[in-house]
């Protein structure tokens, strides 16, 4: 591990401004992506009914409840996006953001997660690291957890608050939005790869 990684603990800072700026990119980009995808469902289910109705008899009943059933979720993702922004909103409204993203210790891996009352802690064994991606145009952090590891797995702190659970494990009809913007850590991702390794001892790593 590098020289510049401390024994004892290493500290991930977070630039508020950064933060704030991508806060604005995926509100604009879940409403956005939410308005287009109700839109498209919505006109499925209105041809679909207006089929049934216009053309009783026909035999076509089959067709259009399956078009029926095949445009349901699509609205139903998107009523889940619009309020998974307005639950964002609430919690950005009424919670500091923290100055620190993550801390290491050789017990643990902590983080602070936008939103969250306090920080989420996982023993080394529950984490499998972090995947770099690009969300909204940004590459972010998203955190990968071990197999059926969940917020009442021994050890674990943080992952029932509501603000984790819609980064961390969102609804399946949605992706994650990321966790840490990676402009906005004052550490490179190199030496968070690093110090992920050595406090884990080799379990926990950048995925590649």
């Amino acid at each position: 591990m590098s020289e510049q990684v401390p024994v004892q603990a290493f500290v991930v800072g977070i630039d508020r401004g950064a933060v704030e700026a991508r806060r604005v990119r995926v509100r604009d980009g879940l409403r956005r992506g939410a308005w287009v995808t109700g839109g498209i469902g919505a006109v499925g289910i209105g041809v679909a009914v207006y089929a049934l109705v216009a053309f009783q008899g026909s035999g076509m009943w089959p067709f259009m409840l399956l078009l029926i059933a095949s445009m349901a979720p699509l609205v139903a993702s998107a009523v889940l996006a619009l309020r998974l922004v307005q639950e964002r909103e609430r919690w950005f409204a009424t919670n500091e953001l923290q100055p620190v993203a993550m801390r290491m210790s050789p017990k643990a891996l902590e983080l602070a997660c936008e939103g969250g009352s306090y920080a989420v802690l996982l023993p080394w064994e529950s984490v499998r690291g972090f995947q770099q991606v690009k969300i909204f145009g940004q590459y972010v952090l998203e955190l990968r957890l071990q197999r059926g590891v969940g917020a009442t797995t021994a050890g674990v702190r943080g992952l029932d608050q509501p603000a984790v659970r819609v980064v961390v494990k969102p609804h399946p009809l949605l992706r994650p939005t990321g966790m840490f913007p990676v402009n906005a850590l004052d550490q490179p991702v190199h030496l968070i790869d690093q110090a992920l390794q050595h406090f884990s001892g080799g379990k926990t790593a950048i995925l590649k």
